[in-house]
């Protein structure tokens, strides 16, 4: 849905994750072979990779500031700690952090960037669009980091023309 370059580094992973499902016309890409193979799942893995996608688009909204109901960023820390991750040291002396279990698993590698992604102040720039029928996935990278939607001349052209006949309407009427 978005205009915006993918986010940097091993974001990317996340972001494409989140963006696996099309909200407004329900596509989710986990159903299909190709989805799938992007992420290196199998059929048995789409259940838990869903879950892990939107706990991941749950802490996205959070990051931009909004906080759906029945929601919450709890569900994202249970499953990471399904991740355990542990300091390696190269033979240069450069240390990594690195799954603990299996590191072709979609989850120790979420782990992983998130891990990255935090110690680098990343992170919270991944966010989710603020319009309900979206919630795509975006890296903001406006200086003040306040970005509300995924594409201003989608999303955010939406908002504001419901926001401008909201105020146009006439009192007690609909337009």
């Amino acid at each position: 849905m978005t205009d915006r370059p993918p986010a940097p580094g091993g974001l990317a992973l996340v972001e494409a994750l989140v963006n696996t499902l099309d909200i407004e016309t329900g596509a989710d890409a986990l159903d299909t072979e190709d989805g799938r193979a992007a992420f290196g799942l199998t059929e048995r893995d789409v259940s838990a990779a869903r879950e892990l996608r939107e706990a991941l688009r749950t802490v996205c909204l959070a990051h931009a500031g909004h906080h759906p109901p029945g929601r919450s960023t709890a569900v994202l820390d249970h499953l990471l700690a399904d991740a355990p991750l542990r300091l390696t040291v190269d033979a240069r002396g450069v240390a990594a952090l690195r799954p603990a279990t299996d590191p072709d698993a979609l989850l120790c590698r979420v782990a992983t960037v998130i891990a990255a992604a935090v110690a680098d102040g990343t992170w919270a720039r991944l966010k989710a669009c603020e319009a309900a029928d979206c919630e795509w996935a975006y890296y903001d990278r406006s200086p003040a980091g306040r970005s509300r939607w995924c594409s201003m001349s989608v999303c955010g052209a939406r908002a504001k023309m419901r926001a401008y006949r909201a105020r146009r309407a006439p009192e007690g009427g609909t337009s």
